[in-house]
């Protein structure tokens, strides 16, 4: 007879009871209670037009049918000890997932990752966070797993047709992610909890033959007109060595600016690409719930509520970004003398506050002062604000910082609400310190923002400096079907450092989708 596919409403009360589920399939009407066996939750979304329900896409099996085991994803995996090798520059997701894509292809990973271990890089975080010390090679940015690690585990894409969506699920599922994540409309593990899928899938390249380099770097290359013919690397202990393989996979991540200088000393084309900036917005999360689910205190099984704003102030797109419900706005630089700012949340979401990236998008106009700096004009407009931010702190983390309504009015606020910032908040001119294309686009950003969501323009929110690593400002070209540099065969640009990805999904499929493209080069 095979399985019946239904769309049904439950309260938030009846999310967990097997009975409510049962009675809401019967209500449908399809369906006699006879014909009502095995129910699987296919998918789950909050409605929160009215009062707030969840819809649910569910497959019914007639009684006595058994949905079929799925075979998991890792049981393709080859011993690659002994097989061609592939070196990954950078150990985020799409060094990662590039990694475990080669094994199963039948190709040896060998990744040099400049950072720590997801393990030991929690102790560069507590500094960054407690002491203001900025490691440059390992941070929220930089080290396994990459910036997603600690910045929530957001696995929403629009990125679908990029890739195997459900695949980069299932394999993060299979190595410990919450099989929510596999039904979840808006998908998220936690950075309590990636940490340890992130450690898991480690131990899948490893004991598969790959190799994890940790605290080792790029620093120098060798190539010829159409190839690189060696990578020079250095280890923690100041020593050189050098690397050959059958191609190379730069995975590196959006911060990774001494990277770009590398290439650009080589004469390996790259390009400006569009990007955003702006500030960090954070709210109390129970005002954020009152606004989106109408009610005085959200309801039992009700995530902490989130909202996506975009608006058009002077021919550019204003909009929030990286949403963090019930998370944590930490501190992302990746170099002293600089503030940055990002996005976190645990599994459960459930801190006090809700925030935000708010960013404009950067046009080539903004850049005129920096055009002698050729490609990387970008770049060194995001290092210029975050450097300024910095000037105008205490010479520690602490960001500066202004109320949402006194910002929006040109003023530094007199105090500022409580924070989840850990280096804390120090008030400041924010119009001031905010390139004037930025924060005039912002001015009336929020100002938009209000009408559509009543209440989100409060003396409550935090405004925090500065919002700029929201994507890489330059693009490492490749060709389309090959996914190759168009200048040397065996350099394989990917993710979100080379411009193709936009988070922990898209920078996975990306790394799948280049080392089937470098299998089908090497294996030829």
């Amino acid at each position: 007879m095979g399985s019946t596919i239904l769309e049904i409403k439950l309260s938030p009360a009846d999310l967990h009871n097997e009975e409510a589920l049962r009675r809401a399939v019967l209500r449908q009407g399809s369906l006699a209670p006879a014909d009502v066996g095995e129910i699987h939750v296919e998918r789950r979304s909050v409605d929160a037009r009215g009062r707030p329900v969840f819809r649910l896409r569910v497959s019914i099996l007639p009684p006595g049918e058994e949905r079929s085991p799925e075979t998991p994803y890792s049981s393709l995996f080859k011993d690659v000890s002994d097989a061609p090798e592939v070196v990954i520059i950078g150990c985020g997701p799409a060094g990662m997932f590039a990694a475990l894509e080669l094994i199963e292809l039948g190709l040896r990973p060998i990744i040099i990752e400049r950072g720590k271990d997801v393990q030991a890089r929690r102790r560069s975080l507590r500094a960054i966070q407690q002491f203001g010390e900025v490691d440059p090679n390992s941070n929220y940015c930089f080290g396994e797993g990459g910036a997603g690690t600690y910045s929530d585990g957001k696995l929403y894409t629009r990125s679908l047709k990029r890739g195997n969506y459900l695949k980069a699920l299932h394999l993060l599922a299979e190595h410990g992610a919450q099989p929510d994540i596999l039904i979840d409309a808006h998908p998220h593990i936690g950075s309590n909890k990636l940490p340890k899928v992130v450690a898991n899938m480690r131990q899948s390249i490893l004991d598969y033959g790959g190799d994890i380099r940790f605290g080792h770097r790029l620093i120098e290359l060798e190539r010829t007109k159409e190839d690189i013919q060696a990578l020079i690397i250095t280890n923690e202990a100041g020593e050189d060595y050098r690397l050959t393989a059958s191609a190379y996979i730069f995975a590196t991540g959006h911060s990774a600016r001494d990277v770009y200088h590398l290439l650009h000393r080589h004469d390996i084309r790259m390009e400006a690409k569009p990007f955003a900036l702006g500030v960090r917005i954070e709210h109390p999360q129970a005002l954020i719930d009152k606004i989106q689910y109408r009610q005085e205190q959200r309801e039992e099984n009700l995530p902490a509520s989130s909202y996506k704003l975009v608006t058009q102030v002077k021919d550019r797109g204003v909009f929030s970004f990286c949403m963090c419900p019930g998370g944590l706005v930490v501190p992302a630089s990746t170099a002293p003398g600089e503030i940055v700012v990002n996005g976190m949340s645990l599994s459960r979401r459930d801190s006090p506050y809700a925030n935000s990236g708010t960013v404009v998008a950067v046009e080539l106009e903004d850049l005129k002062p920096f055009a002698k700096h050729g490609v990387f004009a970008g770049l060194e407009f995001q290092r210029s604000v975050e450097q300024t931010m910095f000037q105008a702190s205490d010479g520690s983390q602490r960001a500066p910082a202004a109320r949402l309504t006194d910002f929006a009015n040109g003023r530094v606020s007199s105090s500022l609400p409580e924070t989840s910032y850990i280096p804390g908040l120090i008030s400041s001119p924010m119009h001031e310190l905010l390139p004037s294309s930025i924060y005039s686009r912002l001015q009336q950003g929020v100002k938009d923002f209000s009408r559509k969501m009543k209440g989100y323009f409060t003396e409550e929110a935090n405004v925090i400096g500065t919002e700029s690593r929201t994507s890489s400002p330059i693009r490492i070209p490749r060709n389309r079907e090959t996914f190759q540099h168009p200048d040397l065969n065996n350099l394989y640009p990917c993710g979100e450092g080379a411009g193709y990805a936009g988070g922990i999904l898209s920078a996975a499929m990306d790394g799948q989708n280049v080392a089937q493209a470098v299998f089908k080069c090497v294996v030829r």
